[in-house]
């Protein structure tokens, strides 16, 4: 495994993406995005698995070098990003990314606020054969229903955060508007992901949930 760092140009400013890129390097593609801490090393190591998978996992720095020391510093870290910023700098990640490894499909994943931004970046960005968004905020049902990506939507039904009420709404607005995306639900916590914080890490979930993301890019990219 090769790991590396991408300079990326954005309207807001530049940026940085860190990439793993597997023995042999590949074709495929996934993109990366950051829980509202910032691009920390757990970020990277999720880029780092997908490596050892097949794919360039890429992870672009949203926050431009900052990260969260408390929760605090977090949440005001997030509601700073516009989310046009956002998706600008992952727009901009995926063409570097195409350019430097003559990449052609594309896959995207995020957890919390980088849930949130993988499922609008698969509403309103070109170029993504599938996404997987781990317990993020739904977009408005106005960017929602241009959803042409395939996509998995991962909960955990003991999440305050993205509770079982905005998770219904989602699965509501999916049926009515036929939208290609799958609802998958664990008895978990919010973050339930994330191993390196054991008050909400849920192993059999994390363990089930990446198996099922990884076979879902398998067969998509």
């Amino acid at each position: 495994m090769r790991k590396e760092i991408l300079s990326i140009d954005t309207a807001d400013g530049s940026t940085t993406a860190y990439a793993a890129i597997p023995d042999g390097g590949g074709d495929r593609a996934v993109i990366v995005i950051q829980e509202y801490w910032g691009l920390n090393d757990h970020v990277k190591d999720i880029a780092d698995r997908y490596a050892a998978e097949g794919f360039i996992g890429i992870a672009p720095d949203l926050y431009r070098g900052t990260i969260a020391a408390t929760p605090e510093e977090a949440s005001k870290l997030m509601q700073g990003l516009a989310i046009e910023d956002g998706l600008n700098i992952l727009e901009n990640t995926i063409q570097k990314a195409r350019e430097v490894y003559k990449l052609s499909h594309f896959g995207i994943t995020g957890y919390c606020m980088g849930g949130t931004f993988a499922l609008r970046a698969a509403c309103e960005l070109e170029g993504l054969s599938a996404a997987a968004a781990f317990y993020g905020d739904t977009p408005p049902e106005t960017i929602l229903q241009k959803l042409k990506t395939p996509t998995i939507f991962i909960s955990g039904t003991k999440d305050d955060w993205i509770n079982p009420a905005k998770v219904a709404d989602l699965e509501d607005a999916a049926e009515r508007f036929e939208l290609p995306i799958t609802s998958v639900k664990y008895d978990a916590d919010h973050a339930f992901f994330n191993n390196t914080r054991p008050e909400v890490y849920n192993e059999t979930a994390a363990k089930d949930s990446w198996a099922l993301v990884v076979g879902f890019f398998n067969d998509r990219l």
